[in-house]
Parts: C-alpha cells; sequence; structure tokens
C-alpha cells in the first residue's frame, strides 16, 4: 500500500475512544476506592481524570468538525 500513512495518536478518533475508555475505567476504580476510603487524594486523582477525559472530549470534537469539512468539500 504505497503512500498510505495510519494515523497518528492526535489523528485518530479510535485511539482517543480508546484511551476515553481507560480513563473511563480508572474513574469507577477511583470511585470504588473513595468509597471505601474517603481520601482526599483519591477525589483529586478522580478530577484530574475527569478532567483528561474533557480534554480528549475536545480533542474528539474538533476531529469529527475537520473530517466533518472534509467530507462537505469532497462533495
Amino acid at each position: 500500500m504505497t503512500g498510505y500513512t495510519p494515523p497518528t495518536g492526535a489523528d485518530d478518533p479510535v485511539l482517543i475512544v480508546r484511551t476515553i475508555g481507560r480513563l473511563a475505567q480508572m474513574v469507577l476504580e477511583l470511585r470504588d476506592e473513595y468509597v471505601a476510603d474517603r481520601r482526599a487524594d483519591t477525589l483529586d486523582q478522580l478530577e484530574r481524570r475527569l478532567e483528561e477525559i474533557g480534554q480528549l472530549r475536545a480533542q474528539l470534537i474538533e476531529l469529527r468538525k475537520g473530517h466533518d469539512t472534509e467530507h462537505a468539500t469532497q462533495s
């Protein structure tokens, strides 16, 4: 397949979605940890993971906008 370049992490929605899934799993684990032992550092970690998910959501939205724009110009 000459000329084919697989998408990089920043350009591939699949990788972003998989990362969101991994972070969501971490959030569930942090929830369980916090319920068992209410520690401030666990809440801090939970907030960081939620922030990371939010950043990935923004990346995904931007990718989709670019993807929609590409399809509109190709039509």
